[in-house]
């Protein structure tokens, strides 16, 4: 397929065949990078301890304000690369990826001089107890260090996606994720290395693929192309990328601050054993729902497209079918976290302790988890039409709304179990509310009319400029 047909099937192909043939190699690629972190964890778990998984859980928050930054800029620009493209921009949509290089860079140098400098006191703030500082330490310092491996490869992963090549987006992330599930043992057992062998085998694992992804840029096997005389940044592009990129930060960013939230209160009202149980679900969790996330980045580009292309129609069916397979994996993961969360427990860890707590655990977790698929897909649809302001408000709802403070509150009354207790009812509550904004602005979705233009973001008439 030619780079124009990659880009221009998104608003001709069958609806249903396009989002299988984008949503698919998505969902096995998201699956297959949840695969590496569950095989990190099992490896942590049998070989180093529960206090190693403690450490890793305490740690992970930095992980994921690096990630935060790479979707910021990931979502933000296929966002606008798309529009660009649906709208036969093609040279604007290139000058926006490579301004969106240069703040990778940027933003790897700071990974680099946060490395040597507060990685530490961060680690005591997220609540890294003497007993588990170096385990944590170990673990994030080589992540940390490697922050440009990182940024480029989740950053440019959604961009391949906004250009229509799922098939390409899909071995980028199954590339390292497999590569780090053989150096796993080869790091952590064989070279006795424990935690910051897991570390290692994730930097080179990114590494490589890293250099994969720059040639598939460099040798013109994209539509898009990096050119040092459009890498000088322009104002105008990011911050239409910055603003559209924002509610994946700020989803993410509350990602990492519901985890140190967590932690504190599971540390406070039981100890760092119930950290280490912790760590295990949220695995779980993470494995559980990467297929609803594969259909949500299927889904994205074909809405992106068809909206800068005024293809109304297009968008409409696209964002039912895709809320219909949300529901249904979502039913999916309740029925089976219900049903077998001792087998779950069991893949990780033998601890007869570990996997009771955990048993509980899931099960109060994933109550309401049959409400999770329609929260994916509204947050993200808003994304994908530049609305920012309610794409940021969605993400914002339910760790930042909901769950930090009830994860604060509850335990004051049931303990630990109170953090449990909490994922279901931020699951309930923000559900009433992306089903509230969705039906507000169901002329948009259904109908292709934005009456207001305040959804938070553009009109369809409109056109942002970024030259």
């Amino acid at each position: 397929m030619s780079q124009k047909e990659q880009s221009t099937r998104l608003g001709s192909e069958p609806v249903p065949k396009l989002l299988k043939s984008l949503s698919i190699p998505a969902m096995i690629g998201m699956v297959v990078m949840a695969l590496y972190n569950v095989v990190d964890t099992i490896f942590i778990s049998y070989f180093v301890g529960i206090d190693g998984v403690a450490a890793v859980t305490i740690a992970f928050p930095i992980m994921i304000i690096m990630m935060a930054l790479a979707a910021a800029l990931g979502i933000g620009g296929s966002s606008v690369i798309s529009r660009r493209l649906g709208e036969k921009r093609d040279q604007e949509a290139n000058r926006v990826f490579s301004n969106i290089i240069s703040l990778i860079i940027v933003l790897s140098f700071i990974g680099v001089i946060a490395s040597f400098t507060v990685l530490e006191p961060i680690l005591k703030i997220f609540g890294a107890t003497p007993e588990i500082m170096q385990y944590a330490l170990d673990y994030i310092f080589p992540i940390t260090m490697a922050t440009i491996f990182f940024t480029f490869s989740f950053t440019t992963n959604a961009i391949i996606r906004s250009e229509g090549n799922a098939r390409f987006a899909m071995i980028t992330m199954i590339i390292p994720s497999v590569l780090n599930i053989i150096l796993d043992p080869v790091f952590i057992i064989w070279l006795n290395m424990g935690v910051q062998g897991a570390a290692i085998a994730t930097v080179i694992s990114q590494a490589s693929i890293s250099i994969i992804v720059l040639h598939y840029f460099l040798t013109g096997k994209s539509s898009l192309k990096i050119r040092m005389s459009e890498m000088i940044p322009q104002l105008t592009i990011i911050k239409e990328v910055t603003v559209i990129g924002l509610p994946a930060f700020v989803r993410q960013v509350a990602g990492s601050v519901m985890m140190v939230a967590i932690n504190a209160m599971l540390i406070s009202h039981g100890g760092e054993f119930y950290v280490g149980v912790f760590g295990i679900v949220q695995r779980i969790a993470m494995f559980a729902l990467m297929p609803m996330m594969g259909i949500l980045q299927g889904m994205q580009p074909i809405v992106g497209y068809n909206y800068g292309a005024r293809q109304f129609e297009r968008m409409r069916e696209t964002i039912l079918l895709c809320l219909k397979l949300v529901t249904v994996f979502s039913a999916g993961v309740f029925i089976a976290m219900m049903a077998f969360p001792a087998a779950f427990m069991r893949i990780f860890t033998a601890d007869p302790e570990v996997i009771a707590t955990g048993v509980d655990g899931i099960r109060i977790m994933f109550a309401a988890a049959v409400l999770i698929g329609v929260q994916v897909v509204s947050g993200g649809l808003y994304q994908a039409l530049g609305k920012a302001k309610p794409a940021l408000v969605l993400s914002m709802a339910r760790q930042v709304l909901f769950l930090i403070p009830l994860v604060l509150i509850l335990p004051n009354y049931f303990g630990v179990w109170g953090v449990w207790i909490a994922f279901p009812l931020a699951d309930i509550l923000a559900f009433a509310l992306s089903i509230g904004f969705m039906y507000r602005d169901r002329k948009l979705f259904f109908k292709g009319k934005d009456t207001d233009g305040g959804s938070g973001g553009l009109k369809v008439s409109e056109h942002p400029v970024s030259s």
